[in-house]
């Protein structure tokens, strides 16, 4: 079975001290596994997807402005990586397997050509890691679900700002979506 590995959204805005919709140090304690399991995905040559949010500045029209202050801002150091990964990206965004991308919306397959890249490289297995739990890694390990993907989600690389909904996340993927969070 091939597998995939998609980081979600961890970027300065979602993780660091002074990011504009951090989750602050639960975000930041995840940071060691997220870049282990990257660094793995890597060197295994399975397929690594960044799927990160980005957003214009002073977009009047975008859903999430009704719900939270303007964040991941396109050209703006609140986009980068969070620490380590930042590095991690740059020494292999030429490899084949590795692909940036950008998501204007909650699950990283609205609006994105992530199903194909993953359908054309026969890949079945999703791995998830990164911010919000409730929120990003939610809706996406939902569409990846309704496209009949299988779905891992790591616990110790999953993080959010709100505990309740991180906990109940956790509780959805296994019990309702048939996710396997380890």
């Amino acid at each position: 079975m091939k597998k995939a590995l998609i980081n979600i959204d961890y970027t300065m805005d979602f993780v660091a001290d002074g990011g504009k919709l951090t989750c602050g140090e639960p975000g930041q304690a995840i940071e060691g596994e997220i870049v282990r399991l990257t660094r793995k995905f890597i060197d295994s040559g399975d397929f690594v997807v960044f799927a990160i949010d980005r957003h214009e500045e002073g977009d009047a029209h975008h859903p999430e402005n009704r719900l939270f202050p303007p964040h991941n801002i396109a050209g703006t150091p609140g986009m980068d990586l969070y620490g380590e990964l930042q590095k991690v990206y740059e020494e292999h965004r030429d490899d084949p397997n590795v692909y940036y991308m950008n998501k204007t919306r909650y699950s990283a397959f609205a609006g994105t050509d992530l199903e194909i890249r993953l359908r054309e490289r026969g890949i079945s297995e999703l791995h998830l890691v990164g911010v919000c739990t409730d929120i990003c890694i939610l809706h996406t390990a939902v569409d990846a679900y309704n496209k009949g993907f299988q779905i891992v989600i790591h616990e110790n690389a999953v993080a959010s700002f709100n505990q309740a909904g991180h906990d109940w996340a956790l509780g959805h993927f296994s019990g309702t979506i048939g996710a396997k969070v380890i």
